[in-house]
């Protein structure tokens, strides 16, 4: 899993008006939980922006005046009209507890269905799943190479490939599927058929 740092500064109080005066002075509202005590502290928007809009997802190194913790973004709120991040709540791991998260899906390969004239469709961008910190990958890498037309990935495909990982999804759900297109070719079926 890729690894981020971010410093931030302890907030002395904590309400409604406190957090308004922090994001009026360029700041970020947030709290770390998970190990005890929850600490309330802030971190400049601009370092959060760069790690929220972003299509990974990050193990953060937390410097909070010079106490530090390894922590995970659990719950994050933003504003509805400009997609602002307005607070953040970051849990603090511990290697020898499995932690909940939602991992990026990755795509590798170029798809027989697709070369055919299929179309590519992918259900899932995130997969939830449960793990030890150390056991987490930065994504969950799907080869698509073999998907013919009329095939799909299920999650439950995906538990022999992903060790460690233990998916919460159902295993029916479909991640990754190949439907036939209008300009799908005939003779693709017929290279299939030779094969089998």
């Amino acid at each position: 899993m890729k690894v981020s740092q971010l410093s931030g500064s302890l907030r002395s109080n904590v309400g409604k008006k406190d957090a308004k005066a922090t994001r009026d002075a360029g700041m970020v509202p947030c709290v770390l939980y998970g190990q005890g005590t929850q600490t309330h502290f802030a971190v400049k928007d601009i370092a959060i922006e760069k790690l929220v809009f972003n299509p990974d997802v990050f193990q953060v190194e937390l410097d909070i005046e010079g106490t530090k913790a390894t922590a995970i973004i659990q719950e994050l709120q933003q504003n509805p009209i400009t997609d602002k991040v307005t607070h953040i709540d970051f849990l603090q791991l511990d290697p020898k507890k499995p932690v909940k998260i939602a991992l990026p899906v990755r795509l590798t390969g170029a798809s027989r269905g697709v070369l055919a004239g299929g179309k590519l469709l992918q259900v899932y961008r995130r997969l939830k799943v449960i793990a030890l910190p150390g056991d987490l990958p930065e994504a969950i890498i799907v080869d698509i190479t073999k998907l013919r037309i009329g095939q799909s990935i299920r999650v439950g495909d995906l538990e022999t490939i992903a060790t460690g990982l233990k998916f919460t999804d159902a295993k029916s759900a479909v991640v990754v599927s190949v439907k036939m297109a209008r300009g799908a070719s005939k003779a693709a079926e017929a290279d299939d058929e030779e094969e089998d």
